[in-house]
């Protein structure tokens, strides 16, 4: 089995509705790990003279995907509680994508209507725009109640409102963070047990055992680089 080769490129955003805008390209085709992350994205694929539009959810488990050789991609990695309304986050969860309807090779359609493809540079453009056509919504809930703010909602309500809006629990979304945080520690060349203290695991096969259910990689293999894994990012860790 051959492992693709991804080159990504990344940027942070100063849209409240956006987390990252990513930029990636194969220089080779072959497989990768797409490992858990929480968000939705909107991710622009551009190969062989084709374009499309692909509504991607969170991804609670891993899973095996094929790269084509010479495929560009542009993603929108949207804030946590993000989604597009016509199709919300528990429908597009674990890679149950959306191709969204192309029309040329510079639009696609959207409940009815053409949007352009955005660019890694102008990005938060067709985010706003979506925003504005009531297309792209944010529950206002869930930054709130990951920063501790219980007030507004009770703890029944909140968990009711994260599940809706993320498609997994608070705690699944704080897993996965731990879990992607410990991969960067462990892929800088820290030692895999200073990676359990820093990340806040029990005991080593308490990391493993993770890494193993988020990831599908043992610390190990990840510190061997012996995998391609999908684009990780600065992932901090959780509060």
């Amino acid at each position: 089995m051959t492992t693709a080769t991804l080159v990504f490129e990344d940027r942070e955003s100063d849209s409240p509705l956006v987390e990252r805008v990513w930029r990636s390209r194969s220089e080779g085709a072959g497989t990768f790990l797409s490992v858990a992350q929480p968000h939705c994205e909107l991710v622009v694929t551009r190969h062989q003279g084709r374009v499309r539009m692909t509504v991607r959810g969170p991804e609670t488990r891993p899973t095996a995907a094929h790269c084509p050789a010479d495929g560009e991609w542009i993603g929108i990695r949207l804030s946590i509680g993000t989604w597009l309304r016509p199709h919300p986050a528990p429908m597009v969860r674990d890679r149950h994508d959306v191709d969204l309807a192309d029309v040329g090779r510079h639009s696609f359609r959207l409940d009815n209507g053409l949007w352009e493809y955005p660019t890694f540079e102008n990005a938060e453009s067709l985010v706003a725009r979506l925003a504005r056509a009531g297309l792209l919504v944010r529950d206002p809930a869930i930054p709130a109640t990951l920063a501790g703010d219980m007030r507004a909602l009770s703890r029944r309500s909140a968990q009711r409102h994260f599940l809706l809006a993320t498609g997994m629990t608070r705690q699944v979304y704080h897993q996965i963070l731990r879990a992607r945080y410990a991969v960067r520690l462990v892929r800088s060349g820290t030692a895999i047990v200073e990676a359990v203290h820093q990340a806040g695991y029990f005991d080593q096969a308490h990391l493993t055992r993770s890494f193993g259910r988020l990831i599908g990689e043992t610390p190990a293999r990840i510190r061997g680089g012996l995998r391609q894994l999908s684009f990780l990012y600065k992932t901090g860790l959780p509060g």
